[in-house]
């Protein structure tokens, strides 16, 4: 399962804090990390294998989006930072957009993400 993973440079450690919380779960063969550059590395760098998009405002949220309009991801964690303004709105919005018309769950904050997670982690145990 493909699961991609974006957050705003104030979500970032954040992102990666949530992460390491889930290391059981996200570190298995089974689960497949894309991010978008910059949330991407930083990933890598707390030890997570990752392929990594362009950045969010280079192209990397509309990276994402068609792999998700392709069938290819199945999860997006996104942690927004709703406290600023982002230049590339437009491409955020897009992004969320395509994954309601394809049905794909999107998790914006830990809380949903989390329970996104834990819903894999029964699935992988059954």
């Amino acid at each position: 399962m493909e699961i991609a993973i974006i957050a705003h440079d104030g979500k970032k450690v954040d992102m990666v804090q949530f992460l390491n919380k889930n290391i059981d779960i996200l570190n298995t063969e089974k689960i497949k990390i894309i991010a978008t550059g910059t949330t991407g590395g930083k990933a890598v760098n707390a030890g997570f294998k990752v392929k990594k998009m362009l950045s969010g405002p280079m192209g990397g949220d509309a990276q994402i989006a068609a792999r998700v309009a392709e069938g290819k991801t199945k999860m997006v964690l996104f942690f927004k930072d709703p406290l600023a303004s982002h230049a590339h709105e437009v491409d955020i919005n897009m992004l969320l957009r395509v994954c309601d018309v394809h049905n794909v769950p999107i998790a914006t904050n830990e809380a949903s993400a989390q329970l996104l997670l834990n819903a894999i982690a029964i699935t992988l145990q059954s």
